[in-house]
């Protein structure tokens, strides 16, 4: 590749389709989130029930294996339920969600639907801190006793979630004082997906932007893996808005791929200083 060449990465399959079914709509504005989601951020808005429909039809179409629901906060959702039955009838399902809406009566019709559905159901609930004050200084007041709430209803009823942790700067989070907390809360098999922070959006305002030197390089991408370690070569998101490479990208103007599924399976650009963390981290949102 020559200097002017824009660095692109192959799209290889559909593995993982990402539903950004509350787009940017949340019920909380953590210090640290890379796409600024809140109550008041309509930069892209809930998905429509027809239109995850689309996107799932489409995915099974392509081969896809796994499907994710983010926002935002999904349980936002007025038709999450049916959103859930939806995509468990195609696959594979996992939830990104803060946790703080689940409450029994959900957290009883999520167990059952984990007991019957065909393929696999998981729900990962963020938590930034093992104790009130770690994590309700980025996420705010409350969302700890309620985010613990929400693990431990869901524990009750059959369906152990996993922690999604961000790995801050000033933070000392440990395997150990994570498992520790859930075993608290009723869980048995104690697990932690670790996130590393991505450097835009509240982030960046809340610590450093990336450096210059914090980017992918023509050489970086000559390695024969390079499109199974960058999540983008097997998978898309789509929102409201269309459809983006990753989750990570969603409020960057620049890489809105298209309108639908269907028409951006191909390769993308990979020059956003986020595609560095990926790639120093081995990151994928999905495994």
């Amino acid at each position: 590749m020559g200097e002017d060449t824009p660095l692109e990465l192959p799209f290889l399959y559909l593995d993982t389709l990402w539903l950004q079914v509350t787009g940017t709509v949340c019920n909380i504005a953590c210090l640290h989130c890379f796409i600024t989601c809140g109550p008041k951020n309509h930069t892209h808005t809930m998905m429509s029930t027809s239109s995850v429909e689309e996107a799932l039809d489409t995915g099974v179409s392509e081969g896809m294996r796994h499907v994710w629901f983010t926002g935002g906060e999904p349980f936002l959702h007025p038709d999450i339920l049916q959103l859930i039955d939806m995509a468990l009838d195609r696959g594979a399902l996992g939830i990104l969600t803060n946790g703080m809406l689940i409450d029994d009566a959900l957290a009883a019709q999520l167990g059952e639907r984990f007991r019957t559905a065909k393929y696999n159901f998981e729900i990962r609930v963020s938590l930034d801190g093992a104790t009130l004050e770690e994590n309700d200084n980025v996420r705010g007041r409350g969302v700890f006793d309620k985010a613990c709430e929400g693990i431990r209803l869901l524990a009750a009823h059959g369906l152990e979630p996993i922690l999604a942790v961000t790995t801050l700067d000033d933070s000392q989070v440990t395997q150990e004082r994570f498992a520790a907390l859930l075993r608290s809360l009723g869980v048995t098999r104690p697990r932690v997906k670790w996130i590393p922070p991505f450097r835009i959006g509240r982030e960046e305002r809340r610590g450093r932007g990336y450096e210059a030197w914090e980017t992918l390089t023509a050489h970086d991408l000559k390695e024969p893996e390079a499109a199974l370690k960058l999540q983008c070569g097997t998978s898309r998101t789509v929102t409201s808005q269309g459809v983006f490479p990753c989750p990570i990208l969603i409020n960057e103007p620049g890489r809105l791929m298209g309108g639908t599924l269907a028409d951006t399976l191909d390769s993308n650009r990979v020059d956003h200083q986020a595609c560095h963390t990926c790639w120093v981290e081995g990151f994928s949102c999905s495994t």
